[in-house]
């Protein structure tokens, strides 16, 4: 196996501050990362989320948006949930099943959901209504339910790979 050495990238995922690091490969050092994408995923020196889950939202933003006309129509609630649950929040949980999920990050996924039922509905953030007066979706709260629902099956894919190995 050969190794392209202008292609390959170093990092050092810590949970400490910055840690500099020389690896050499045929008498050239190799360019030390903080982060990087990996099959579109983001991943930082740190080890958490937050930018790929913030990358993310905005991604189902942008997919709500470039269907908002169809989402906001005259179309039945059912479908319009079914519609929501394709086009906008498969963007936005991929790849979840790998995230370290913080507080900040639950809130953000909220908040991102919150700001979809409101357009769907109608409701300016100025009318001062609570999230379960606009709430009247009739569905559990699908984002951070999914997520969780992920990674359990995803840890019990990995357990199970690493019994039969």
């Amino acid at each position: 196996m050969g190794i392209n050495v202008r292609k390959t990238k170093t990092m050092v995922i810590s949970k400490s501050s910055h840690i500099q690091t020389t690896i050499k490969v045929q008498n050239m050092e190799l360019e030390q990362v903080t982060e990087f994408r990996y099959l579109g995923s983001t991943i930082t020196e740190n080890g958490r989320c937050s930018k790929e889950i913030q990358k993310r939202i905005a991604m189902a933003k942008e997919a709500f948006n470039k269907k908002g006309e169809l989402l906001r129509g005259k179309l039945s609630k059912d479908l319009k949930k079914r519609m929501v649950k394709v086009l906008v929040w498969n963007v936005a949980l991929y790849a979840s099943e790998t995230w370290t999920i913080r507080n900040d990050d639950t809130k953000g996924l909220e908040t991102s959901e919150m700001w979809i039922w409101r357009k769907i509905g109608k409701i300016s953030w100025t009318e001062y209504r609570t999230n379960d007066q606009v709430l009247t979706v009739e569905e559990q709260r699908s984002p951070m339910d999914t997520t969780r629902e992920r990674i359990r099956n995803w840890i019990g894919h990995i357990l199970i790979g690493n019994l039969l190995l």
